[in-house]
């Protein structure tokens, strides 16, 4: 079964290369109808780890997509029970059709 929400920090049309210095992240929702997912752009007032991370606790975001992230902050999310696939590389639409497919994992390159 799907999530209920994810996020992809992104840069311009790919993942972001650091999740610390995303200023964009990508919300997408009703991942469980396909014919209806929605997807919504939220732009950050500036790049910073610890805001990206009171977003992502704050939508209740349950899986994060992202590429390279500080230990620190992969271990905060986890502990607050978010899955984080990383080192993703490639573009945010390629990530997300290959996790709805549900072949998406850490590490890949698309």
């Amino acid at each position: 079964m799907l999530p209920s929400k994810i996020l992809i920090p992104v840069n311009e049309i790919d993942v972001a290369p650091r999740f610390d210095l995303a200023t964009e992240a990508l919300i997408i929702t009703d991942l469980d109808r396909p014919e209806s997912i929605h997807q919504k752009m939220v732009v950050l007032p500036s790049a910073s780890a610890e805001k990206l991370c009171q977003l992502i606790i704050t939508e209740k975001i349950k899986v994060v997509i992202c590429s390279a992230i500080e230990e620190d902050y992969y271990q905060y999310l986890t502990w607050k029970k978010i899955n984080v696939l990383d080192s993703v590389v490639g573009s945010s639409q390629m990530a997300l059709e290959r996790f709805i497919a549900g072949k998406l994992k850490s590490g890949d390159v698309l």
